[in-house]
């Protein structure tokens, strides 16, 4: 355990907490609720943002800007969508030291002031798919909030897209689930299910919404990303239509789907350590720290120019750090990058040139080796490849041994307590029995699965009566 983190075992909620401190990721604002992102954390979210702005641009959605304040009467034109989020808005009411003829609100998302847009730039079906993506920050005025994982302001990316038919913007809806998942899986290292929201946990204003869902170390469920049908409900809010190719005139169907800056938080309890923050390569904003070693001033300069020869040509392929700060002993340094969570650590001192080599640590298992020298990079590239496999696998592992089917409300009832973890449980679609789970264990239901393989016949485990279908419950955050 490093010092100043206190263990998983002792306190997660504290732990969590702590890795951020350790890390120098974020800290608390002047202003309620809000976080400060620190230069190490948003250079974390800087790559997550490039790498799903890329996967976005890919499936042929570009990036646009909307206001940051919403007309109060906007939101008001469909109803779910006010009832949803009323409770959390943050609405001025003055500006340029005069009272507003209509208070403004500040964006808890983006439907409504994007969808009056786009009924000025909708008229023709010529004029359809419009794929926009957005990046941008929000206010939702949460009373409980967590670094990163629940704050009154966060950053995120909303994409708004409207379709000419109902069969477009479904299969918009699953492909950007599967961009979500994908991403997941390939470089946050994070296993994740994915399926549909019962009525009770759909976004405001939303046909279905669909999630990743994936196991934090505690076992707890955190809800990684969402992709929005919304049907015709915000083209007839705002008047939006079209003509088809028969010259009749249609409302046009729309989808929203976001992630946010949660994302760094489910990183940290998906496969952080006592030791402080373990980042998957992929995101990882420096890959690889060198740190010299040196028993007197005179053999500084030889590593210094030694590391410099090795490291030549290689700004072009990876980040990494040369920490030759000599007022700090290697032990020091040691522990600093591992709070940070760089995943690779070489050391290098007068013996390993004299002997062609240099020592790597792994910052996700500790293991450490002696390499030469030669071919350093492909070593150290290879390596990266099998630490961002192997994060996925221990993460996979331990979601799959606390998964598990359960058909016994009582027994369901103790276990969500102790042990934990994650239930596949038969429900029969009755809101009284979903409320159960809540009143029980505190859980809810994650998801209804898309996976055919959980669409089996069996009894409610909660009334008996006939299911089609297995759900996921668990306790979340």
């Amino acid at each position: 355990m490093a010092k100043g983190i206190t263990k998983r075992s002792e306190d997660y909620a504290k732990w969590y907490l702590d890795v951020i401190a350790a890390a120098d990721l974020a800290e608390h604002s002047a202003v309620r609720g809000s976080m400060v992102i620190k230069p190490t954390g948003y250079a974390l979210w800087e790559n997550i943002q490039r790498e799903l702005d890329r996967m976005f641009k890919e499936t042929g959605h570009e990036n646009a800007y909307f206001p940051l304040l919403i007309p109060e009467s906007f939101l008001k034109k469909e109803a779910e969508h006010i009832e949803g989020f009323a409770p959390e808005l943050a609405v001025v009411t003055h500006g340029g030291g005069k009272r507003l003829e209509e208070p403004l609100v500040i964006r808890p998302t983006s439907e409504t002031i994007i969808w009056s847009s786009y009924a000025k730039w909708i008229q023709s079906y010529r004029d359809l798919p419009i794929l926009i993506n957005q990046w941008a920050n929000v206010v939702r005025w949460e009373m409980r909030t967590r670094l990163f994982l629940r704050t009154a302001e966060f950053l995120w990316q909303e994409g708004h897209t409207a379709h000419a038919t109902e069969e477009e913007a479904v299969e918009e809806t699953l492909r950007i689930l599967n961009v979500y998942r994908t991403f997941a899986e390939e470089f946050l290292a994070a296993p994740v299910f994915t399926g549909i929201k019962t009525a009770a946990q759909r976004f405001a204003g939303a046909i279905d919404t669909y999630c990743i869902e994936a196991m934090m170390q505690d076992r707890k469920a955190l809800q990684g990303g969402t992709s929005h049908y919304l049907g015709l409900n915000f083209a007839k809010a705002f008047d939006v239509t079209f003509q088809d190719e028969k010259g009749e005139t249609k409302y046009v169907y729309a989808t929203s789907w976001g992630v946010s800056t949660r994302l760094i938080g489910l990183l940290i309890m998906t496969h952080s350590d006592d030791k402080g923050l373990v980042i998957p390569p992929r995101l990882a904003p420096t890959k690889v720290v060198f740190i010299p070693i040196w028993q007197d001033d005179s053999q500084i300069a030889m590593i210094r120019a030694k590391v410099a020869d090795i490291t030549d040509g290689w700004k072009e392929r990876l980040t990494f750090k040369v920490d030759d700060r000599e007022q700090y002993r290697p032990g020091y340094k040691f522990n600093e990058w591992e709070k940070k969570g760089v995943p690779i650590r070489i050391e290098i001192g007068p013996k390993d040139i004299e002997n062609n080599q240099v020592v790597l640590a792994r910052r996700d298992t500790g293991e450490k080796m002696s390499v030469s020298q030669d071919n350093l990079f492909e070593r150290v590239d290879k390596l990266l490849a099998t630490i961002q496999q192997d994060m996925y696998n221990r993460a996979l592992e331990f979601r799959d041994a606390n998964t598990h089917d359960e058909d016994d409300f009582a027994a369901f009832a103790k276990r969500i307590d102790d042990p934990g973890g994650f239930f596949w449980v038969h429900w029969c679609g009755s809101p009284d029995c979903e409320n159960k789970f809540q009143e029980t264990g505190k859980a809810t239901i994650r998801l209804i699965p898309l996976d055919e393989s959980r669409k089996q016949e069996g009894a409610c485990i909660v009334c008996g009566k006939p299911s089609h279908t297995r759900v996921l419950v668990a306790k979340s955050y």
